[in-house]
C-alpha cells in the first residue's frame, strides 16, 4: 500500500495545465516512454543469455528464471497494480513504480551471482506491475472518445512492441562495448526521465468510488501463476512424469480452483469473473496471451540460435532481430484503422494466423538459411503481433467504464506478462527436453561425466566443452543438431498455439464502431472521473 505521506507530497507537484491538445500529447508521450522502459527490459536481457551462462555459470533453467523472474512478478502483481492506481491515484502509483524500477535495475547490474540476478529481476517485475496498468488507465481516462482512444492505444501498442523487439538490439550494442551489467544500468536513465516527465505532464486521476484491494484473491492468483511457471521450467530437469512435476500441476489446479471460489464470493473481487462471459473481453484476453506467449518464446530461443549456432556477435544478433521491431510498430499503427473498417475479429484472427505461419516457416527452414529469409519470417511475425495486440487491447478496455480503467488495464497487462512468462517456460522447456533427448543419442553423451554434465546444462556450455575435445567438429555438429531439433519442434508447438488462439478469436465481435458504448459487466459501474483535458 502506498504511504499517505508519499501520496500527499506527490499531489503537491501538480503540473500547470497546458492547452488541451498539447497536454494530451505530452501525457501520451510520457506514458509511452514509461512503457518503453519496462518493455525494453522484457527482452534486453535475452541477447545477454549466452554471456550470463558463461560468466555466472547458469544452466538453461536458470536462464529461463532470469527472463521469467521479471515476467512472473509482473504478471502476478499487475492486477494489484491496477487496483492501487484506481484507489490511490494513478500519478503517484506511476512515480513509485518508475523510481523503484530504476533502483532495482541498478542493483541487477551489480549482481555477482545468478541467484542475486534472479532476485533483482523479481523486484524489477514488482515495480513494473505498478507502471504498466497505470499508463493504460491514464490513456483511457484522457481519451473518453473511443475513436481517439483506439488511436492512442495504437501508438501505445506500437511503442510497447518496439520496446519488446528493440531490447535485443540495445543489449547487443551495449554488450559489444561494455560488461553484461550494462544491459540493466541502461534502463535506469530512461525510467528517471519518465519520472521527471510524469511530475510535469501527468495530472492526477483516480476512481471516485475506490474498492478495497482483494488480498486473498491476489494471493491465490499469484500462487497459481507462480506454481504453473515453476513446474514447467523445472520439468525438463526433474522429469515430466516425476512426482514433483505431477504434484506441481495438481497444486496449480487446486490454487486456480481456489481463486475462482474466492472471487465468486468476494463483494469486490480483484477481477469480476463474469467479464469472461463477454466475448469482447475473454476472446481478446486469450488473443493477447497467445501473442505474447509466442513472441517471448521465440526471442528466448532465437537470440541463442543466432549467437551459438550461427556464430553472430551480440550487436549483430540485436540488429538482425530489428525487422521484428519495425514490423510490430507498423502493424500496431495500422491495426486501429483496419479494425474500424474490417472489424476486430478479422484483424485479430488474421494477425494470429500470420504469427503462426511465421513459426511454421521457421520450423521448416534449414539451419543455415539465408538471413534475408529470416528477415521475412520475422516481418511476418511482427505484423501478426501488431495486428493482434492493439485491437484486442482496445476490445478489453471497451468492456469497462473509465473509472475501472486500472482494472481493465491490469487484466490486459496480466495477459501479456502471463503469456510471456508461459512462453519462455513452455517453449523453453519443450526445447530443453528435446535438446537433452537428442543429445543423449550422440557422442557427446559418452564424454567423461563432468564434460557430459556440462553439455547438458546449457548449449553454450556444451559448445565450450566440445571445442576443447578431439574430434570437436563432429561433437559440435552433434550439439548444434540437438539444438535445431529442439528449436524446430518448439517453433511448431508455438505455431499450434497461435492456431488455437486464432480459433478462439473467432468469438470476438465482428464490427468495431468508434461510437459504440462500453459493455457493462454485472456489477454496476462506479462513476468515472472527469476526463483529462
Amino acid at each position: 500500500m502506498l504511504p499517505n505521506m508519499l501520496l500527499d507530497s506527490v499531489n503537491l507537484m501538480e503540473a500547470p495545465v497546458p492547452a488541451h491538445t498539447a497536454r494530451r500529447s505530452l501525457l501520451l508521450l510520457t506514458v509511452c516512454l514509461a512503457v518503453f522502459a519496462i518493455n525494453l527490459d522484457t527482452t534486453i536481457v535475452n541477447v545477454a543469455l549466452p554471456t550470463l551462462a558463461a560468466r555466472l555459470h547458469a544452466s538453461t533453467g536458470i536462464l529461463q528464471w532470469v527472463v521469467d523472474g521479471y515476467s512472473l512478478a509482473f504478471a502476478s502483481l499487475v492486477l494489484a497494480g491496477g487496483s492501487l492506481g484506481d484507489r490511490y491515484g494513478r500519478r503517484p502509483t506511476l512515480l513509485v513504480g518508475l523510481g523503484g524500477f530504476a533502483l532495482a535495475s541498478v542493483a541487477a547490474g551489480f549482481s555477482t551471482s545468478a541467484g542475486e540476478l534472479v532476485a533483482c529481476r523479481f523486484v524489477m517485475g514488482t515495480f513494473a506491475a505498478l507502471i504498466y496498468p497505470t499508463t493504460l488507465s491514464i490513456i483511457t481516462n484522457a481519451y473518453p472518445d473511443r475513436g481517439e482512444r483506439a488511436q492512442a492505444i495504437g501508438l501505445w501498442g506500437a511503442v510497447t512492441g518496439l520496446g519488446v523487439a528493440t531490447g535485443p538490439v540495445t543489449g547487443g550494442l551495449l554488450l559489444a562495448h561494455l560488461a553484461w551489467g550494462s544491459v540493466f544500468f541502461a534502463l535506469a536513465p530512461v525510467a528517471v526521465i519518465a519520472t521527471l516527465m510524469t511530475v510535469r505532464c501527468i495530472p492526477e486521476s483516480r476512481s471516485e468510488s475506490p474498492e478495497r484491494l482483494d488480498r486473498t484473491g491476489l494471493a491465490a492468483s499469484s500462487a497459481t501463476i507462480c506454481l504453473l511457471v515453476h513446474t514447467i521450467i523445472e520439468a525438463p530437469t526433474s522429469g515430466w512424469a516425476s512426482a514433483p512435476t505431477i504434484a506441481g500441476f495438481i497444486a496449480t489446479v487446486l490454487t486456480a480452483a481456489a481463486f475462482v471460489v474466492i472471487e465468486r464470493r468476494q463483494t469486490h473481487p480483484i477481477i469480476d469473473l463474469l467479464l469472461f462471459r463477454v466475448p469482447a473481453f475473454s476472446a481478446a484476453s486469450a488473443s493477447v496471451t497467445v501473442a505474447f506467449f509466442a513472441l517471448f518464446g521465440f526471442i528466448f530461443l532465437v537470440t541463442q540460435y543466432m549467437q551459438l549456432v550461427r556464430g553472430w556477435g551480440t550487436l549483430s544478433t540485436g540488429l538482425r532481430i530489428l525487422p521484428v521491431a519495425v514490423a510490430i510498430g507498423a502493424g500496431s499503427a495500422l491495426s486501429p484503422w483496419l479494425a474500424t473498417h474490417f472489424g476486430t475479429r478479422r484483424v485479430v484472427v488474421t494477425g494470429l494466423l500470420a504469427f503462426g505461419a511465421a513459426f511454421a516457416w521457421i520450423a521448416g527452414s534449414p539451419q543455415d538459411q539465408p538471413y534475408t529469409q529470416m528477415a521475412l519470417e520475422m516481418i511476418l511475425m511482427g505484423v501478426g503481433l501488431g495486428l493482434t495486440t492493439t485491437p484486442a487491447t482496445e476490445s478489453i478496455l471497451s468492456v469497462l467504464p473509465a473509472a475501472k480503467a486500472g482494472v481493465g488495464s491490469a487484466v490486459n497487462d496480466a495477459t501479456r506478462e502471463a503469456g510471456g512468462a508461459l512462453g519462455v517456460a513452455v517453449v523453453g522447456s519443450i526445447f530443453t527436453s528435446l535438446y537433452l533427448h537428442h543429445l543423449a543419442g550422440t557422442a557427446v553423451a559418452h564424454l567423461p561425466a563432468e564434460a557430459a554434465a556440462a553439455a547438458r546444462r546449457s548449449v553454450g556450455a556444451a559448445l565450450a566443452v566440445t571445442s576443447r575435445r578431439a574430434g570437436h567438429v563432429a561433437l559440435t555438429h552433434d550439439v548444434t543438431a540437438s539444438f535445431m531439433h529442439g528449436f524446430d519442434l518448439a517453433c511448431l508447438a508455438a505455431a499450434g498455439v497461435c492456431l488455437l488462439g486464432a480459433i478462439a478469436a473467432l468469438k470476438l465481435p465482428g464490427a468495431t464502431s468508434p461510437a459504440s458504448e462500453p459493455v457493462t459487466p454485472a456489477p454496476a459501474p462506479v462513476a468515472a472521473p472527469a476526463p483529462v483535458g
